[in-house]
């Protein structure tokens, strides 16, 4: 059990990426669309590739949406509306009428003219009331047919029967002259107006109510495919009926229930799929970049990009499957560069897409297009600590994702007036999306701790409060750092290495002799030397400890581990040799590890050129006659002395590749202490 135990801690690491691969497997999995996979592409508008297809079964063939749309379009506009006669208001209306006109008229008119005028109301008023009085004026043509409900029964009338509100009065106008009852005009009028009452109202409830009924009644699909039956043939164009039946044919394939053994199955598949892709990446950062592989927390970084993409695009595709280019893919290239490297973002991007091809529909164009603007990305973005390039590279991904959605849209409809409009304004809002990347680089440096050149950018600045302290506790050093930061990031650049990052680590690795300037010579400024009161020993401690004392500064000032590192490494597992040796003439057992630097040695081709570019400065300031020549020999024969000592042994740095460093160093010292021409006196 302690055995078990023990190799459990040794392989802690080891047994936490196992954990990592297999959660984000499972998590993947879980989100992708269960169902059979439909196995083959249905390229519209281009011959089929594949052998012979039959229907496998019956199914259905499906409508396109363009011909439910219609259909709906046309329910909606041969609807028929339905209004309410309320019957109880005409009743009283017929009931009171006869006591109105008594009222209106006066007794002598209504003795001699009573009945006549009782009959023309009652006549008038059932004509009125025949269809019934319409509340409001809706808008619908006088000759469309409606349902008019009385209790139970509904009649099918046109429109234009129904008597409107604002048109009562001439109604009653032209009944009152035919039946040549002028003289009485305004009494009838009053008799009327003091009566009727709308009676009929527009039944939005029942109107919205059928509408609906016969919307969810139409037919999706015409027409029935019999199994065994020749679906497409090799070589047919897909387009017209033959891409909708091989279109109703996936969906039915897609859609159809599944037993518990072939739903097993399929997760089955999708498990060993999923775990073969990201293995492969696992491999890959193995392999190509050990570094990031002995890193839990930059593997989980990965992963942790990958996840999230899929899930982002798994919401956007539940909520709705045209939007699916408003996620910004192309984010995940551009941050993996950010804190690593272009060709770790470029491999990365591609296994997600691979993945994400299980979620999307046209999964073949989507992947084109996604590792085409995954190529552009990598290819256009450089220095991403400068806004304009952003801006320039989202740009230029955008294009590439319209330029490449005219090329499948004339391949697939044959022209380009097929070109949907919103499917462009989906591109460019997914671009502008893109742009998210910087503040989402600073999310991940904090919950990550992990650093990038938009950091290195600030940190870079001599007007931080660190540098500023510095150049003013130890103006020397401060001068000395960035003479050797010019160097580190020259030879960086020469050989491909992060130049940023060089100048970064260069600008902050002596940090530490803050807390004893004046036992530095750079920054002794009279001939008194504080060493001369000192023992060798004590001498070289001091000296030493300005790399503990820089590392506890850097981390209390919140210094990235990345330029910590820096500070840790400068000086490797040297021997601080002037006191060494001064030692070593009192006392011939000295023991040379007392006079050592604590390490480790550089672990970065970055890290190394520091150590290269520090010692060659600080040494060259003893140089008394620096000739061409003489320059030489010095870089040569420091350089040399730490690559017999195996301080680059780590650094994943090559000897071509430290000939360069040492060419850049000769060059840039030529420079500094060339011969000025000498003036006439």
């Amino acid at each position: 059990m302690k055995k078990f135990v023990n190799n459990l801690y040794k392989n802690q690491a080891l047994f936490y990426k196992v954990f990592l691969f297999a959660l984000t497997a499972v998590l993947i999995v879980y989100l992708l669309p269960k169902g059979g996979n439909f196995k083959y592409e249905i390229p519209k508008g281009k011959p089929w590739q594949y052998e012979n297809l039959y229907a496998p079964f019956d199914f259905a063939v499906l409508k396109t949406e363009e011909e439910i749309k219609q259909e709906r379009q046309a329910i909606m506009n041969n609807h028929t509306p339905y209004f309410v006669y309320d019957q109880e208001i005409a009743k009283a209306a017929q009931t009171n009428i006869a006591e109105e006109v008594k009222q209106v008229f006066s007794d002598s008119i209504y003795k001699i003219r009573g009945k006549k005028l009782v009959d023309f109301v009652n006549t008038t008023l059932s004509d009125i009331y025949e269809y019934g009085l319409l509340q409001s004026n809706n808008r619908l043509d006088p000759s469309q047919l409606i349902y008019l409900r009385k209790g139970n029964e509904a009649y099918e009338i046109p429109y234009k029967k129904l008597i409107k509100q604002n048109g009562v009065r001439e109604l009653v106008n032209a009944k009152i002259e035919d039946a040549n009852l002028k003289d009485f005009e305004n009494q009838l009028l009053e008799v009327f107006f003091n009566t009727i009452e709308p009676n009929v109202t527009y039944d939005n409830e029942f109107t919205e109510k059928e509408l609906q009924s016969k919307l969810s009644n139409i037919s999706y699909t015409r027409g029935n495919i019999e199994q065994g039956s020749r679906v497409i043939a090799r070589g047919e164009v897909v387009e017209g009926n033959k891409y909708n039946i091989l279109r109703s044919l996936k969906n039915e394939y897609e859609s159809q229930v599944w037993s518990g053994s072939n739903y097993n199955w399929i997760i089955f598949g999708y498990s060993v799929l999923v775990a073969l892709a990201l293995l492969m990446l696992l491999l890959f950062i193995k392999k190509y970049r050990q570094d990031i592989f002995e890193n839990n927390v930059k593997v989980t970084f990965i992963f942790f990009n990958i996840l999230f993409m899929v899930i982002l695009t798994r919401i956007v595709v539940n909520f709705d499957i045209n939007y699916v280019y408003v996620v910004p893919l192309c984010i995940l290239p551009l941050t993996l560069k950010a804190f690593f490297d272009a060709r770790l973002g470029m491999f990365t991007h591609v296994i997600t897409v691979l993945l994400l091809g299980f979620i999307v529909p046209n999964s073949y164009e989507y992947m084109f297009l996604q590792i085409i603007a995954g190529i552009v990305t990598i290819l256009t973005v450089s220095e991403l600590y400068k806004r304009a390039n952003l801006f320039i590279s989202v740009g230029q991904i955008t294009l590439v994702y319209i330029i490449s959605y005219f090329a499948f849209t004339i391949i697939q409809e044959g022209n380009v007036a097929d070109v949907n409009a919103e499917v462009l304004l989906i591109f460019l809002l997914g671009g502008l999306a893109t742009l998210f990347v910087q503040p989402l680089i600073y999310i991940y440096e904090k919950i990550f701790g992990m650093v990038s050149d938009m950091s290195l950018l600030e940190l870079s600045d001599t007007n931080s409060k660190l540098l500023k302290e510095l150049s003013e506790k130890a103006p020397g050093t401060f001068h000395h750092s960035l003479n050797v930061a010019n160097l580190a990031e020259a030879a960086a650049n020469e050989i491909h290495a992060n130049a940023m990052l060089a100048r970064v680590g260069a600008l902050y690795h002596d940090i530490g002799k803050m807390r004893n300037p004046t036992y530095f010579t750079e920054n002794q400024t009279s001939a008194v030397n504080s060493h001369n009161e000192l023992e060798p020993k004590e001498s070289a401690q001091i000296i030493i400890d300005h790399v503990i004392n820089g590392i506890e500064i850097g981390k209390k000032h919140n210094l990235p581990d990345r330029v910590i590192d820096f500070i840790r490494t400068h000086h490797g597992t040297t021997t601080v040799y002037y006191f060494f040796m001064k030692e070593k003439e009192n006392n011939e057992e000295v023991e040379k590890d007392d006079f050592r630097y604590p390490g480790p040695i550089p672990f970065s081709k970055e890290t190394a050129i520091l150590m290269m570019c520090d010692s060659v400065e600080a040494a060259s300031k003893s140089l008394k006659e620096p000739t061409a020549g003489v320059i030489e020999n010095f870089v040569e024969k420091i350089i040399n002395k730490q690559m017999e000592e195996g301080q680059f042994l780590n650094s994943n740095i090559t000897f071509k590749e430290i000939q360069v460093v040492k060419k850049i160093l000769k060059r840039k010292l030529k420079n500094i202490f060339h011969l000025r021409v000498e003036y006439p006196e």
